[in-house]
């Protein structure tokens, strides 16, 4: 099996420090706030078993200055690629969530219909939680049914912060 490179770097924001990694296709990653090197290479593993990874701050640059103005409240979308790897219906998901305007939020069940799996709720909500690449992939836009803010891998405070800054509050 051929080792693929993993370049990854740090960014660090306000009182946040987010992994992002990058693979020779795109963005593949982007972890949750106070997570060490060691688990965003756990994370990674799973999808890319046989990874080598290197930091590397200039390669991703490019990536992490536009994450860092999505977060000044300068960038409303991402023009950086992204690769993303699941099942074929985990894809489905994220390409649903990508869809998702700046400053709105879907259901669960508004995703599932959208997918055309209008039964697959729970299955939506596993694919949602298994997104590799927060922020960019934007399931923070994702709250319940009745508009609580309902689980994130980057903790609520973050789900809630993303949320604010996309509605001007």
């Amino acid at each position: 099996m051929e080792t693929q490179m993993i370049e990854w770097a740090v960014l660090e924001y306000d009182c946040w420090n987010l992994h992002a990694a990058v693979t020779e296709m795109g963005l593949c990653y982007v972890g949750s706030p106070g997570q060490t090197d060691e688990e965003m290479r756990i994370a990674l593993r799973h999808r890319f078993p046989s990874a080598a990874f290197r930091r590397n701050d200039e390669a991703l640059r490019p990536y992490m200055n536009e994450l860092l103005e999505y977060f000044e409240g300068k960038r409303q979308s991402f023009t950086i690629p992204i690769d993303m790897r699941g099942t074929s219906f985990q894809e489905k998901v994220w390409e649903a969530l990508k869809r998702i305007p700046y400053g709105h939020t879907c259901s669960y069940s508004d995703i599932a219909r959208i997918v055309q799996s209008p039964k697959a709720v729970r299955a939506v909500g596993s694919a949602i939680a298994a997104n590799p690449v927060l922020i960019a992939v934007p399931c923070h836009r994702v709250v319940g049914k009745n508009g609580a803010i309902t689980g994130y891998r980057g903790g609520l405070d973050m789900k809630r912060y993303l949320l604010e800054l996309e509605v001007g509050g």
